[in-house]
């Protein structure tokens, strides 16, 4: 089973984005103790060299629950407790990031035209009885998302036929854009979850 993991400096300070990446590197040694392959899928560099404010990270584990329970022990608030390396002056230790469960790419409904079942049909409104008779209309139905699409615009079948792949293929197009427009907003919320203190767990150099 593949769990994907993001880690998120959110708003935070300099700090939180060198403990992004320290805490990753824990993440990492945990997983490979627990038999969990980490792959880094996505990242952004922080302002330091060696920072990052945001990664996501693939969690491939044996079995089907092995890399979904490795990941439940590391969602939520983590707390890196360390000196900052950048500031001598500030007292505070505690640096804190998120880490959620997210879903990084929209799956996508491919289209073929075998998958599509047109029927001819009968429609009423401009034209007459002579369109309703040779029923120059069509229904397409895509059967693996179940949309369906009528075309009547012209008089002949093989041209509607053509008009409604076309719509098909249109709309599937534009859900699959919207459905990733979704995830990405849904990640971007991600990085305002964070809650200083409280962490599910704590890790140290």
């Amino acid at each position: 089973m593949t769990v994907y993991l993001m880690l998120s400096a959110g708003r935070g300070p300099l700090e939180c984005a060198w403990a992004v990446a320290e805490l990753t590197r824990r993440l990492t040694a945990d997983a490979g103790r627990r038999g969990v392959a980490v792959h880094r899928e996505e990242s952004v560099p922080g302002d330091r060299p060696g920072t990052l404010r945001s990664v996501v990270l693939r969690l491939d584990g044996p079995g089907g629950s092995a890399a979904d329970d490795f990941a439940a022990g590391w969602t939520g608030t983590l707390c890196w407790q360390a000196p900052s390396p950048y500031r001598s002056g500030t007292s505070r230790k505690n640096w804190y990031v998120i880490a959620r469960p997210c879903t990084l790419r929209a799956s996508r409904t491919s289209f073929e035209e075998s998958d599509v079942d047109i029927v001819p049909c009968r429609t009423g409104g401009p034209g007459g009885q002579r369109r309703n008779k040779v029923s120059t209309a069509v229904r397409a139905t895509h059967r693996p998302s179940g949309l369906v699409v009528v075309v009547d615009t012209e008089r002949h079948l093989a041209l509607n036929r053509r008009l409604a792949l076309q719509q098909l293929r249109d709309r599937l197009e534009r859900d699959a854009r919207a459905a990733a427009d979704a995830l990405t907003t849904a990640r971007w919320h991600i990085h305002d979850e964070l809650i200083r203190g409280n962490p599910v767990r704590t890790e140290r150099p």
